[in-house]
């Protein structure tokens, strides 16, 4: 989470000065603790199965505020629901994640990084900004489908 001033405010990564609440840190928490990307939902249910009184309204508004200050990554499934999840890389990255069980995995992609920025160069744009994320089967899941399938 961000630091915390004397004045009781949070500085958070975008600049912006942000009142640390209860509810600030029972999300901030809760997502310190979750592995995977998960629904604003998702969440909100965990809170709640916590004791956290957070209201879906504000859990929507501090995830959304994280996810522009750049604490979290988002992540758009196939239904175009949002997906958040606190990451370890504070650089630039891209996910590999399982379509059946959510299961997330952070890569590093310089040759993709390379071949965005020959693109724009070569099409005049700049300030760029792109977005990858790999979609497939984990290693457990696949052993699962296999196992699933050699069953029938």
């Amino acid at each position: 989470m961000a630091e915390t001033t004397a004045s009781g405010r949070a500085r958070a990564t975008g600049g912006r000065e942000q009142r640390v609440t209860r509810q600030k840190v029972a999300v901030s928490d809760a997502l310190d603790e979750l592995a995977d990307f998960v629904s604003t939902q998702e969440l909100h249910r965990i809170l709640q199965e916590r004791g956290a009184s957070v209201s879906l309204a504000t859990t929507y508004r501090i995830v959304q505020s994280m996810a522009d200050d750049g604490l979290l990554d988002v992540l758009r499934a196939d239904d175009g629901e949002a997906r958040y999840r606190r990451c370890e890389a504070h650089g630039h990255h891209h996910h590999l994640v399982c379509r059946r069980c959510g299961k997330a995995v952070e890569i590093e992609a310089p040759t993709v990084e390379a071949w965005a920025s020959r693109i724009a160069a070569e099409n005049g744009y700049t300030a760029l900004e792109h977005t990858v994320e790999i979609f497939g089967l984990c290693p457990e899941c696949s052993a699962a489908v296999a196992a699933e399938h050699s069953e029938e």
